[in-house]
């Protein structure tokens, strides 16, 4: 057999083995607060499905914009229903595959030796020892302007926005509140209840009357290469069991999520 014959029998196997690897894997563009709920959903699918799930976190505007700028992503799973909805307005997702999943919630967060005492909720922001506040991007990022949000309700604002350390997305938020970057941050019910930072730090929750629903969808992608395995993944987090991880990290799920 000749080496050119051999070559081309190797590049035919490689091939092959590269497609079957792409068959088993899905990339999932997912906002930042589901970054432990996710992974936890990824490692069960992983565990009853045999397929991987490679989820990227980060802001759903920034997402939006990638997805719309030809982001080789699979599924999408938006901090709320807008950028969903316009993906699909625009022709960008599977038809019949948007999905709303779940409801977030803000909270005040401070870490462990903080003295603050947030027993007053929002208005807890105006102590004088607080010095540097982080939030999510408002531009982008739906957490940022549900803060925005509870702080216009409260009519503080004013008084605060130029204590803003602003996060790219919720995670880079918590992660300055954490590190000390910040005095408090305002931050995502799911990543205070989060193994990262639930020992570290204490929380109040916003109440929701505050800021306007955080309602978060997803959508399977017309641009996907592997639109079996994504709805195969879309049909595994609408089962109870999801439902119930979503939950342990402080999301709301509604009893009707298709509308």
């Amino acid at each position: 057999m000749s080496f050119r014959r051999l070559s081309l029998i190797a590049m035919l196997v490689v091939g092959c083995i590269s497609q079957r690897c792409v068959s088993q894997e899905i990339s999932v563009a997912a906002a930042a607060d589901l970054q432990f709920a996710m992974q936890d959903i990824a490692g069960r699918f992983q565990k009853e499905a045999g397929k991987m799930v490679k989820p990227i976190y980060g802001s759903s505007g920034n997402f939006f914009q990638q997805i719309q700028s030809g982001a080789p992503f699979d599924v999408f799973f938006s901090a709320n229903l807008d950028y969903p909805k316009k993906l699909e307005a625009g022709g960008l997702t599977e038809p019949g595959s948007y999905y709303a999943y779940a409801r977030g919630k803000i909270v005040i967060w401070v870490p462990r030796g903080s003295k603050l005492d947030l027993g007053s909720g929002m208005k807890a922001l105006l102590d004088p020892s607080v010095k540097k506040i982080a939030i999510a991007n408002p531009q982008h990022a739906p957490y940022g302007q549900a803060a925005v949000a509870a702080m216009q309700q409260e009519k503080i604002y004013d008084k605060l926005k130029d204590k803003f350390v602003l996060g790219e997305n919720i995670s880079q938020t918590a992660s300055f509140v954490v590190s000390g970057a910040a005095d408090v941050g305002i931050v995502a019910l799911s990543l205070a209840l989060s193994p990262n930072m639930k020992d570290k730090g204490r929380y109040a929750e916003v109440p929701s009357e505050e800021y306007p629903p955080i309602e978060q969808a997803c959508v399977i992608l017309r641009s996907s290469k592997n639109k079996d395995l994504a709805r195969q993944f879309l049909s595994f987090i609408k089962t109870g069991a999801i439902s119930d991880v979503l939950k342990n990290y402080g999301f709301e799920v509604p009893s009707d999520s298709t509308k």
